[in-house]
């Protein structure tokens, strides 16, 4: 089950995949797969509660459990659907997550000034593009930018993490978590991966975009990040690796499949997904 982070959707109109080609990829070899659909802009609670929702029939009619593999704002929010629905989960696996903040999300709150005028029209712009995105993907979902960017702050991450938290080392930064924890005495397995360059090639026109943002990361502890979370930050769980040659969109092979050279995003969920099915998950 495929969970996608902020802005997201499942798909366009069933053309275009937030996951671009990966659930086909994915399909091909065998697995059963879902997309996920959640608010483009909400707290990661509020966003959770709506993914154990979905989450119940389609593990009720697939042997009792899925697994999750979530991409950025969709890593925490797949822990609190874990928290709401134990039973049915069986493995989360966090790509480029936001599992302790993000310093972009930080700088945009410090920029924007709460309450204020800038706020409130960059909220009404957020929340218009999140009511376009449910048009477009036949969704319903209710908006809420503001909740969004606190959420993904690293004041609001620590604020989720402390009944969310799972996996997620919250005593060392840059320390992975457990590989399996017990939620409600059911155990679930845990896993991240991420990217750690914002600039993958030339011809991906998101990619100057990624460079901009990654910019909040200069003069912190942690410099390394995919343009939008950095490498410590997106750990949760066991850690599968911070050294991809790629950015956050690369990380779900967008722009329409065009990614670095030197790394192939559809074979890591392939690779991950063969990982879960030889843990007997």
């Amino acid at each position: 089950m495929l969970v996608h982070g902020i802005t997201g959707f499942d798909d366009v109109g069933g053309l275009i995949d937030y996951f671009y080609t990966i659930p086909y990829n994915l399909e091909r070899s065998g697995a059963t797969v879902y997309a996920a659909s959640v608010s483009a802009f909400e707290d990661s609670k509020v966003r959770g509660q709506q993914l154990a929702s979905q989450i119940v029939p389609w593990a009720d009619s697939n042997g009792g459990k899925v697994n999750l593999i979530a991409h950025s704002q969709g890593a925490p929010t797949s822990r609190v659907a874990l928290t709401y629905q134990p039973s049915r989960v069986a493995s989360i696996t966090s790509v480029d997550g936001v599992n302790k903040g993000s310093k972009v999300a930080d700088v945009i709150r410090k920029v924007i000034p709460a309450d204020g005028l800038v706020e409130g029209g960059a909220e009404v712009i957020a929340n218009a593009f999140g009511q376009v995105v449910n048009w477009l993907s036949g969704a319903d979902n209710q908006q809420d930018a503001i909740a969004a960017l606190w959420t993904l702050t690293t004041p609001g991450t620590n604020e989720l993490n402390q009944t969310h938290g799972w996996g997620v080392n919250t005593s060392n930064y840059c320390g992975e978590g457990s590989e399996t924890v017990s939620v409600n005495d059911h155990s679930v397995k845990l896993y991240s991966w991420s990217g750690n360059t914002a600039f993958t090639n030339v011809l991906d026109i998101l990619d100057p975009f990624q460079v901009t943002t990654s910019l909040a990361f200069i003069g912190q502890d942690v410099t390394q990040s995919d343009g939008l979370v950095d490498i410590c930050s997106s750990k949760m769980g066991k850690d599968l690796g911070t050294h991809y040659d790629m950015n956050h969109v690369d990380s779900i092979n967008h722009t329409l499949g065009i990614h670095s050279l030197w790394h192939d995003p559809v074979g890591q969920y392939r690779a991950q997904a063969n990982r879960l099915k030889n843990l007997g998950l």
